[in-house]
């Protein structure tokens, strides 16, 4: 599982429901509207301070930036990460409402 397109995906929904352009919630987040356009392009991830920026930008918890990311631990192996199922409730619930 690419974590980067899905992150892109949750980041660019979430901007789109808030009504915001990338340039309006990089300003919000101090951020550079490129920065944001790599962002929902999946081109990077972003760090930790960047995600609680963009999440307190876009009202949101820093956990719906993250939905359906998931890591599974290795036992006899390297862990990985992988795409946790979203629950049918979250699928219609707006994204204003939060967690």
């Amino acid at each position: 599982m690419e974590i980067a397109a899905r992150f892109a995906g949750n980041l660019s929904r979430h901007r789109e429901a808030a009504g915001l352009s990338q340039e309006e919630l990089g300003l919000r987040a101090s951020l550079h509207r490129t920065e944001i356009s790599q962002l929902e392009r999946g081109l990077r991830v972003p760090r930790i301070d960047t995600l609680v920026k963009l999440a307190a930008s876009l009202g949101i918890s820093a956990l719906d930036l993250l939905e359906g990311i998931g890591w599974e631990p290795g036992h006899r192996e390297h862990g990985r990460f992988t795409a946790t199922p979203k629950a049918p409730e979250d699928e219609a619930r707006p994204a204003w409402m939060g967690s």
